[in-house]
């Protein structure tokens, strides 16, 4: 064990035992990646007393952009011991111990990812020196490690390596104290050791217990009646917001008074979580959701020729509404949503609502009379024109066709780091998600469009203008 380095640090709530802990790891996510290095400094009333670090193999390969920032490369890790191996060793050194780290949510949430892998559970009350930072010095913009280095003259003998991060961090909170003094560093310690602490009626373990991935999660009051159903990138962070926010909004306030459990279904990305909120809505219909409750009659519009011109009729949205021959507009919620938009679009661009079928009578329509029809209803304006501006006034209406010949698959990380699936989209509808190639064949085969789902039709279009073409594979071509 090193000497013993004194450390003034005299806030009360960081004289108890204390580990600064740094990571390196093969990517950004606890749920996808590994944990290559563990560095752990420990201090005791103020002083280090410890210092200690191993490297650790991944079991999977290390980017070349990781081993460039960090130096650490997949031969350096080749003999090192998995996680497991070292995981009682570094139990043994944070057991009772305050967790602080610089963005301590990611070192945080890679050990438990690991300590979970390996059948365990690890938890720790959290102190993150970017929290505290951006408290303390307010009137700064950036926080990083680099920039609070710099501001306080501080030195690291290995950036970017796991002890020599870690070993900054005593000097770190030592000259935020002496910045702002022993009162004020107290009370802020506090204030942000706070920040995670949920309503009394809630399980205290539900802290350490919510991942950090992304999902959906379920509120339940009295009797497990579900309140609200909502999904995320970080489902420990947004559940946390929502009782963070209880005192700025009535409405959040009421439910998270009325939340008993909270529930959760990992997934491996985003656009998983935001499907499978989009169906839970659905199914069971939470009574705090309202956005993507299901519409038992979603319309369309469609032009027909009749007396010589383009009419416009409401229909109901099908399978067929996305073929690419068939122009369909909308969605709307209802037939008489369906006839607003197209008389809204109508008066927008002066077309006549009696060739459209829209005003019933002989002669000139009002519109004209007033002079906010161009005459189709006269002669004055030719069918055709009249057509033709018809198309163009409805055209940012207009449903996409889908574009591919066939059923696509979607591919996305498994929840938890566990094997990829694809999720079987087919005419904007969401068939479901396979886990093997057996069952994108029974997805495909089953072809189960029944309706029209706007919120799906919304997600996947979304999805498809970002996603990386490796990530979209073609099943099938309808004959």
């Amino acid at each position: 064990m090193p000497n013993a380095v004194p450390v003034a640090l005299k806030a009360r709530s960081l004289q108890g035992p204390i580990a600064c802990v740094d990571l390196e790891t093969t990517g950004g996510t606890a749920v996808q990646h590994r944990i290559i290095e563990v560095g752990i400094v420990l201090l005791e009333g103020g002083e280090v007393t410890d210092e200690w670090s191993t490297l650790v193999q991944p079991g999977v390969s290390i980017p070349s952009t990781i081993a460039a920032f960090t130096g650490i490369d997949n031969g350096m890790v080749a003999d090192a011991p998995a996680f497991a191996d070292v995981r009682g060793d570094v139990r043994r050194r944070l057991a009772g111990r305050l967790f602080v780290a610089h963005n301590a949510r990611f070192d945080y949430g890679f050990l438990r990812a690991e300590f979970r892998r390996a059948g365990e559970k690890f938890s720790a009350p959290v102190l993150c020196t970017v929290k505290l930072s951006r408290v303390l010095f307010a009137e700064h913009a950036r926080h990083n490690l680099d920039t609070l280095m710099e501001r306080f003259g501080l030195a690291c003998d290995q950036r970017h390596r796991a002890l020599g991060d870690a070993q900054v961090l005593p000097a770190l909170l030592a000259a935020m104290e002496r910045n702002r003094g022993p009162g004020r560093m107290d009370e802020v310690v506090e204030s942000v050791l706070g920040e995670t602490r949920l309503p009394p009626q809630l399980a205290a373990e539900l802290a350490d217990d919510l991942p950090e991935g992304p999902g959906v999660y379920l509120f339940r009051g009295e009797g497990g009646a579900l309140l609200y159903v909502g999904k995320s990138r970080n489902l420990r962070s947004r559940v946390f917001d929502h009782f963070a926010a209880e005192h700025r909004s009535g409405k959040e306030s009421k439910l998270t008074r009325q939340v008993r459990d909270v529930e959760w279904i990992e997934t491996g990305g985003e656009l998983g979580a935001l499907l499978l909120e989009s169906k839970l809505v659905k199914q069971l219909a939470p009574t705090a959701n309202r956005r993507l409750r299901r519409s038992d009659l979603l319309c369309g519009v469609r032009l027909r020729a009749q007396a010589g011109a383009l009419r416009p009729e409401v229909v109901a949205l099908d399978a067929a509404s996305f073929d690419p021959e068939t122009i369909t507009y909308g969605p709307v919620r209802s037939e008489r949503d369906a006839w607003r938009a197209v008389e809204g679009k109508a008066r927008e661009a002066t077309l006549c609502l009696k060739v459209l079928g829209r005003e019933p009578g002989a002669g000139s329509c009002f519109a004209y009379q007033l002079g906010r029809c161009r005459g189709a209803c006269t002669g004055k304006e030719t069918l055709a024109l009249h057509d033709a501006r018809l198309q163009l006034a409805l055209a940012s209406l207009r449903l996409q066709p889908w574009p591919f010949a066939g059923a696509v698959g979607i591919r996305e990380p498994g929840a938890g780091g566990s094997a990829p699936v694809m999720h079987v989209i087919d005419r904007w509808q969401h068939l479901g998600t396979a886990r093997d190639p057996e069952e994108v064949a029974a997805l495909v085969g089953a072809q189960s469009l029944d309706g029209f789902d706007a919120d799906s039709y919304r997600l996947i279009g979304r999805c498809l203008q970002r996603i990386h073409r490796r990530d979209l594979v073609m099943l099938d071509a309808r004959e």
